[in-house]
């Protein structure tokens, strides 16, 4: 490959970089707006201010990924350096 040819495609990738950027950043702004508080308090039957979304279970998952992939990197470095 010419040096142009790798500098073009440097630019260019940068060029989608910064884009990529941009517009998840705008994306990021739309988002919808938490509900707002009825004013008396939660009575029963209503739903949970912020949001009824399960976290617990999301991070017990990601947290067993990460510690899989660490596990799978160790045993690559070690696999290395035998």
């Amino acid at each position: 490959m010419s040096k142009t040819n790798v500098m073009n495609k440097t630019i260019i990738m940068k060029y989608i970089f910064i884009a990529v950027f941009l517009l998840t950043s705008l994306f990021g702004f739309s988002q919808m707006m938490a509900p707002q508080d009825p004013g008396n308090g939660p009575q029963s039957g209503d739903p949970p201010i912020g949001g009824g979304a399960p976290v617990g279970s999301g991070t017990i998952i990601l947290l067993s990924l990460g510690i899989a992939y660490g596990g799978i990197k160790i045993f690559e470095l070690k696999k290395v350096n035998d």
